[in-house]
């Protein structure tokens, strides 16, 4: 019985690598163009990953057209696959929220959300400080900070 020759080849490990980096830099971009090439580079890494992953090729997986030792295993084919799908289904939503934001701002940026704005103040009001003197700044609250927050939401198209 033969052994199969699981050993993946170099710049095909190396491709995945630079795909998913390069993918995961791109996800966390404010650009919704930019976030969507980041999730296909990283379903192209993952379907290059589950193919690498699978092994040799081999024979049909079909029992008496192929020797059981000489077939090649389905079920990476079949996760890629399914990773296809989901991919072109992301790809799908994620363009059409950039093209709404596109119609809405005239621009595919993500912006700021007020309440997350909000928190951090009050996390900010709460860190600990190192010198004695209150300023006037410190003793408003979060909440009228919040309120006086430019709001990027209302911006309108030019």
């Amino acid at each position: 019985m033969d052994l199969i020759d699981t050993s993946p080849n170099l710049l095909l490990v190396l491709a995945i690598g630079v795909l998913f980096t390069t993918g995961v830099y791109l996800l966390l971009e404010r650009s919704l163009t930019r976030v969507l090439i980041g999730f296909i580079l990283i379903g192209n890494g993952a379907n290059l990953l589950f193919l690498v992953a699978g092994g040799r090729a081999g024979g049909a997986p079909i029992i008496g057209d192929t020797d059981p030792a000489d077939m090649s295993d389905p079920l990476p084919q079949a996760m890629v696959l399914t990773a296809i799908v989901i991919t072109l289904a992301l790809t799908a939503f994620v363009l059409a929220m950039a093209y709404r934001s596109w119609q809405l701002h005239g621009h595919d940026e993500v912006q700021d959300d007020l309440e997350d704005k909000r928190i951090v103040r009050i996390a900010a009001k709460n860190a600990p400080t190192y010198n004695d003197t209150d300023s006037e700044e410190d003793s408003e609250s979060a909440d009228e900070q919040a309120a006086e927050a430019r709001d990027e939401t209302e911006r309108g198209t030019p």
